[in-house]
């Protein structure tokens, strides 16, 4: 204890907050103050849009720690509307404002943490400005929608982006019994996810009367009459509405280290070492504001998440201390709930894989299965999307949707692109089963054996992306009421039952491909045409995929 660090943490919540905690934990004799130019210095932003949506009911319960926990927990001075409003780096100093009093004062450090976090994206369109258009980053800012809601009794709202706190929003503001509508720029809500695996998303949003606009975006925004507001779309088309949220985005706030001569990265988050160190040696950076590793893909940028953040105040605090600890990276692990389904995501995505040109070294297979026994009631399936390297198998991500179970396998997938496992170890993994809960063999398993086959060889597969390049004999191996609700129209029937002895309709001079409604009883098909020396593919997914991949209506 004959060391007394002093420590400045500039901002809370996630990274900001852990960082002091864990700080604390290794050290009694530290000096620690938080600052914090809003009213909170620990809360939790993810319950934002639930709290708008009256599934979290009190402003009190989204509040992780308040300033007398900090202290008498912690012993631990948190000072609140106190905006830092410059570093001296040489003299290692920080100047204050003190937003209550309206005064200044300076304080010394021998370490300095920043966790400023993100603000939201305002862009400068006609009108944004007019009341009734909000962002949601803050409690105070949740305060103002419900208390819009409320003034104004809202019926109808514009989300503005489909990304995660746009989707978040949009199930809120429709459980409040208001009639939303989506706007989003590009051609898909999700845009993290690869188009195909949101289909079931976009179904779901316009089954529950979620009025969506993709390809699109806002022109300008103008007074409507009373408290209303006019949304003029790209296109010409004009929706009137109560209030609009913006969800585009967020940029990290960065002006605190950038004034200070702190190095930027290219994607305008502060650049920090696996340490959370930045460019000046007594400076930490850690949370939404600063870039950090995809472990995939090897890119930086900021991925405002709040379990990185976490792990990264914890790392600052621990390397301050003078431990030998490091952050791993990211691999963007998320999931959000939309209506009756939920969509969650691991690792790298196709698109991403192809934009950097390393999807010529990459396999992909799809699967649904239920997400436990189909015995025992309730059952309900899972969309899912393996991706994995072609030299050895190992996973490098996954996608998945549903309406339950869904987390669950991704949270699997997650831990095992961690450990750099491969699909043979998925094959291997052994979960917990009962038939209420999962499988014998789980979705994981099934993932696992459907990839490995494809590596070690015992089956080709196809993917429906390339079925309009090839002349692929296509072989629709389903029951006839199956075939004639609903098939390609190239596509000719055999069922998988009577293959055997209708082998001789087949063509010995085409390459065959097969499938099914979700792949298995094609896979069967597969084997054993191949071995009676036919050149077969199994198309991936079966139907079913098809469904996604063309937008169809999720079955």
């Amino acid at each position: 204890m004959a060391d007394r660090k002093r420590i400045l943490i500039v901002g809370g919540v996630a990274g900001g907050a852990s960082c002091a905690a864990r700080a604390r934990r290794l050290s009694e004799s530290a000096d620690i103050v938080i600052f914090d130019r809003g009213p909170y210095v620990s809360f939790a932003n993810c319950g934002l849009p639930y709290y708008v949506g009256n599934v979290i009911k009190k402003e009190e319960d989204l509040l992780v720690a308040t300033p007398d926990l900090f202290r008498q927990r912690f012993n631990i001075d948190v000072r609140l509307r106190s905006n830092v409003k410059s570093i001296d780096c040489a003299n290692r100093r920080i100047q204050v404002n003190d937003l209550e009093r309206g005064t200044t004062y300076t304080e010394d450090y021998d370490a300095l943490v920043l966790s400023p976090g993100a603000r939201p994206i305002r862009p400068e369109l006609p009108g944004i400005d007019l009341p009734g258009i909000f962002s949601l980053r803050t409690i105070p800012d949740s305060r103002e929608i419900v208390q819009w809601i409320e003034q104004y009794q809202a019926r109808q709202a514009v989300v503005v982006g489909g990304g995660y706190i746009g989707m978040e929003m949009t199930e809120n503001l429709h459980a409040r019994g208001i009639q939303v509508t989506v706007v989003e720029r590009l051609p898909q809500v999700m845009p993290l996810l690869d188009p195909e695996m949101v289909a079931p998303i976009h179904d779901t949003l316009i089954k529950h009367g979620i009025d969506l606009y993709l390809n699109n975006g806002v022109a300008r925004f103008e007074k409507g009459e009373g408290h209303r507001l006019r949304v003029t779309l790209n296109d010409g088309k004009h929706v009137e509405t109560d209030l609009v949220i913006l969800c585009i985005g967020v940029k990290p706030h960065i002006s605190l280290a950038q004034n200070a001569g702190l190095t930027i990265g290219q994607g305008g988050g502060i650049q920090v070492d696996a340490r959370m160190r930045t460019s000046d040696p007594y400076i930490w950076a850690v949370g939404d504001a600063v870039e950090v590793e995809d472990v995939i893909t090897g890119q930086r940028g900021a991925v405002p998440l709040a379990g990185p953040a976490n792990r990264q105040g914890r790392i600052a605090a621990d390397t301050i201390m003078g431990r030998d600890s490091s952050f791993r990276g990211v691999q963007g692990t998320s999931v959000v709930g939309v209506l009756d389904h939920v969509v969650a995501f691991t690792g790298a995505s196709e698109k991403t894989l192809r934009r950097l040109g390393m999807w010529e070294q990459m396999e992909k297979v799809y699967l649904h299965p239920g997400h436990h026994a189909g015995y025992y009631p309730g059952a309900e399936p899972i969309s899912f999307k393996l991706i994995f390297a072609r030299a050895d198998g190992r996973i490098v991500g996954a996608q998945a949707v549903g309406q339950k179970g869904v987390e669950k396998r991704i949270d699997v997938i997650a831990m095992a692109i961690q450990k750099q496992a491969t699909v043979f170890d998925l094959e291997e993994t052994e979960l917990c089963y009962a038939p209420q809960f999962g499988s014998a063999k789980d979705p994981i398993n099934m993932a696992g054996m459907i990839a490995a086959n494809v590596l070690r060889g015992d089956v080709k597969v196809a993917h429906w992306e390339e079925v309009e390049q090839s002349d692929a004999f296509l072989l629709d191996v389903r029951d006839p009421m199956e075939f004639n609700q609903d098939h390609l129209e190239e596509a000719v029937n055999i069922p998988l039952d009577e293959l055997r002895r209708r082998m001789n309709e087949l063509p010995n001079d085409r390459e065959i491909w097969t499938y099914c409604y979700v792949g298995q009883r094609a896979y069967f098909a597969a084997r054993a045409l191949s071995q009676y020396g036919f050149e077969v593919k199994n198309i991936s997914g079966g139907f079913k995929s098809f469904l996604l991949h063309e937008g169809h209506k999720y079955l």
